[in-house]
């Protein structure tokens, strides 16, 4: 029986890790981040809508993500059109990943799943949780972050407590460790919930 868990948090929470551990224990995994990825690259199934609404930002056939994040910055009114653009092609994929995956554990990677009011698609949502000081250790360690656009991508996202309130587990992300006995812990909850139903 197909189970449907979204997987959530804030930036530099630790989700990536975090979904790893789902794979490796045999759940299959859909990461919207990637989806984006591929939607901006050479040719990708986005790049004709942006040009659309911010021909500078594309490059060669490609979505020149820091150009399209300046633009973004500069012109309030840009966001919205993006995400018109690609929330219909996320969702579409969403889709077709659970029609292939019948008799799956299924783990949604999602940031935004919480602000898109998304969690009603979803039998449970997991919600991974750091302390700030590890979140801003980890953010700032990635390659191009800055300070500012740390709080930008904060300010777009619900705070990390609000997340953890509303979902149905939380996994402590502090050390891998920790994280690792959360997902071991859902797992079994989620094998026991499939017998039960």
């Amino acid at each position: 029986m197909r189970f449907l868990l979204g997987l959530t948090g804030s930036i530099g929470m630790g989700k990536s890790t975090t979904a790893q551990l789902f794979a490796d224990r045999g759940c299959k995994i859909w990461d919207a981040d990637s989806i984006v990825h591929h939607a901006y690259s050479k040719n990708g199934v986005a790049v004709a809508g942006i040009f659309k609404i911010a021909p500078s930002a594309v490059y060669h056939g490609a979505v020149d993500r820091a150009k399209l994040r300046s633009l973004i910055s500069q012109d309030a009114n840009l966001l919205p059109k993006l995400e018109g653009i690609i929330h219909p092609l996320v969702k579409a994929d969403r889709e077709g990943f659970i029609a292939k995956n019948p008799k799956s554990i299924l783990v949604f990677d999602i940031p935004l799943l919480f602000e898109l009011n998304s969690a009603a698609d979803f039998d449970a949502v997991a919600c991974v949780l750091s302390s700030c000081e590890v979140q801003r250790s980890r953010v700032l360690a990635r390659p191009g972050m800055t300070e500012d656009h740390f709080q930008m991508i904060r300010s777009k996202q619900w705070p990390a407590e609000d997340k953890a309130a509303r979902a149905d587990y939380i996994i402590d992300t502090n050390s891998h460790e920790t994280a690792a006995q959360a997902v071991d812990a859902i797992l079994e909850d989620i094998k026991k919930r499939q017998k039960d139903a």
